[in-house]
């Protein structure tokens, strides 16, 4: 049995503060009024995406993927946000296409989203990417804070410009233990 037959691409996941829960179609006007805010895709290669017509296309793309996910805060029950896995080899899965909430960035949020589905990932496999927009640097610094190593640039499949960073699941474990002897 090959890791992708094992992985289970539509998990709900719980931390303290964030809850993902698989995306279905019902949570498009909810999500939408997260991702219809301008600031949010400022930084994108896909700047535009804040335009219910051009995230129309992109939710229904999520949707047609096994492991896109719906971000609610846990306190509240608000969607603040959206990501997904993406299996990208036998051995590599990528976590990415995340937006959150204004309302949530700088906190703890993201860093904990990122954090349970790194542990789902590498339950079945050993190396994480994020593929990040070269501009992104809110989602680059964000990736490096939770361990993120920057590992190639190049050009997604549809030629935007991109960056790759990975985290081992050894790297990644290391830095847990630290964490949970606290």
């Amino acid at each position: 049995m090959t890791s992708s037959e094992k992985f289970e691409f539509r998990p709900t996941l719980r931390g303290e503060l964030v809850e993902l829960i698989p995306l279905e179609p019902e949570h498009f006007e909810a999500l939408y009024a997260v991702a219809s805010d301008p600031l949010i895709w400022e930084q994108h290669p896909k700047w535009d995406r804040y335009k219910r017509e051009v995230f129309e296309k992109l939710f229904a793309e999520r949707i047609e993927w096994a492991g896109s996910l719906l971000a609610k805060d846990r306190a509240t029950g608000a969607v603040i946000g959206s990501s997904s896995f993406k299996q990208r080899a036998e051995d590599v899965m990528e976590i990415g296409w995340t937006f959150l909430a204004r309302s949530h960035w700088g906190g703890r949020h993201n860093g904990e989203m990122k954090r349970l589905m790194l542990l789902h990932a590498f339950r079945h496999f050993p190396r994480v990417i994020f593929v990040i927009g070269p501009n992104n640097l809110r989602s680059r610094k964000a990736v490096e804070k939770i361990g993120g190593v920057f590992q190639e640039e190049g050009v997604s499949d549809d030629g935007t410009p991109r960056v790759i960073y990975r985290i081992d699941r050894a790297d990644f474990e290391a830095r847990e233990r630290p964490a949970a002897n606290h």
